[in-house]
């Protein structure tokens, strides 16, 4: 198995590189969005390409490790030289949490069985610290007299520089995601084989990937069965379920007429809201206009309020909304309420979720009298926007459309049949939870050689 660092080098040699240096086109005032947001990021600041020769390289060793004291913060450090002349620092407290003896590590469930109750982090003492196993590895001395080890490929994996650190949350923990509005959908739309993600762990990577980049993806030649979502849900591990179980079908009939169905993002009022829609197109209005998808970025948008419109940015991502849906489901009569803005900043400033529904926006709103009127404006400019940078997208019988309902909203436009014409829109919806969907994507990654 290759290491995980190892591992992302090759991926970002041999992957298809994205132009990203202009992520973030400019706006209507004319001021170009930083690439300062959760996963945006320019070509400036991603990693190179490691350089290859048909030169025979020898393999890294550990040339020398030793206890040093950072003179600036006044923290404990063991010293790692590497023969390639990488030289990395690792806080004494943070090798002792992570000891991997049997007695502080298990290595059946991968976790970690250290007593912390006893852990004494202020009195860390090493007796000794050398390298060992012809440079293959660091051994430590406790004053206690425990002893720890550690393989040069887990240290390398685990350095501190600030190149490894972006590589990790960038490669591994989540692909960096690029915003878009209107004008660039034509660049950032990602279309799939039905049968190529069933069958191929390229294909469902790249899947995975392309809906966590940007937002969306487009899945072709689904077979005209409602069991193609649980298929493809199925492939990459379980159906999200809700009040109304695990899919949905909805159906046009004869002579019937849909309005336009306003922008939104699908179960607002769930403290943990399901990750990402498939919506398998069966049937389809005949009409290359009418029941088109409307698709938007709603991270994009947040975005350009935040440089933008700050206050009014302010203002939605603090202030709790009501967010509320009561009916009957397969369990029976339900009443689900949550308070939470429209939009959600981490705590490290990164957006990670936005909520939009007019349908279910609680009629109670919580809030002071004086700051009702405020969020009222701050929203009306926040779905403006919204609309501005929407696309539409006609999908054929057989497309599967997949997008984040974190980040993306969707809407419809109307269908209007004429008299004795058949409504013949037939849509399979599912959930997906992006806990499953990022899980699959670390172990796919993990596979390739």
């Amino acid at each position: 198995m290759l290491s995980r660092q190892l591992f992302s080098q090759l991926v970002r040699g041999q992957r298809r590189v994205v132009p990203l240096a202009n992520s973030f086109p400019r706006n209507t005032a004319g001021v170009q969005l930083q690439a300062a947001n959760r996963h945006v990021h320019t070509d400036s600041g991603s990693l190179k390409r490691p350089h290859r020769s048909s030169e025979v390289h020898t393999v890294p060793r550990i040339r020398a490790a030793y206890q040093s004291q950072c003179s600036e913060h006044n923290h404990k450090m063991v010293v790692v030289e590497i023969s390639d002349g990488s030289r990395y620092e690792y806080p004494l407290v943070w090798l002792r949490d992570n000891c991997q003896c049997e007695s502080c590590y298990h290595a059946g469930s991968n976790s970690r069985i250290l007593d912390w109750e006893h852990f004494d982090v202020e009195h860390l003492q090493l007796k000794s610290c050398a390298e060992s196993d012809h440079g293959n590895k660091i051994k430590l001395v406790w004053s206690d007299g425990h002893k720890s080890q550690f393989g040069i490929d887990w240290l390398v994996e685990r350095n501190f520089s600030e190149e490894n650190r972006q590589d990790y949350l960038k490669e591994w923990y989540r692909p960096q995601a690029r915003l878009w509005g209107k004008q660039d959908f034509r660049d950032i739309l990602r279309e799939f084989q039905f049968a190529d993600v069933i069958n191929s762990d390229e294909a469902l990577k790249e899947w995975i990937e392309a809906l966590s980049r940007y937002g969306l993806a487009l899945i072709r030649n689904a077979p005209l069965t409602e069991n193609e979502c649980r298929k493809l849900a199925d492939r990459v591990g379980f159906i999200r379920k809700t009040h109304y179980g695990e899919e949905f079908s909805l159906k046009g009939s004869e002579g019937t007429s849909s309005s336009t169905v306003f922008m939104y993002n699908d179960k607002p009022y769930y403290e943990y809201k399901p990750g990402c829609n498939l919506l398998h197109s069966i049937g389809e209005t005949k009409s290359t206009t009418e029941g088109q998808n409307l698709i938007s970025d709603a991270f994009y948008v947040a975005e350009i309020m935040r440089h933008d419109l700050s206050e009014e940015f302010a203002i939605l991502a603090e202030t709790p909304v009501n967010w509320s849906h009561v009916d009957s489901g397969i369990g029976g009569e339900f009443q689900s309420i949550l308070r939470a803005p429209v939009i959600c900043d981490g705590p490290d400033g990164k957006l990670e979720r936005v909520n939009l529904s007019v349908a279910f926006r609680d009629s109670h709103f919580n809030i002071p009298v004086e700051k009702v009127e405020p969020w009222y404006r701050a929203m009306s400019s926040f779905v403006q926007l919204v609309h501005r940078e929407a696309v539409r997208v006609k999908t054929n019988p057989g497309d599967i459309l997949t997008f984040d309902n974190l980040r993306m909203v969707h809407g419809r436009t109307k269908t209007k049949p004429t008299k004795g014409e058949i409504n013949e829109r037939h849509i399979v919806g599912a959930y997906l939870d992006w806990d499953i969907l990022y899980s699959k994507l670390r172990v796919l990654k993990s596979q390739q050689k």
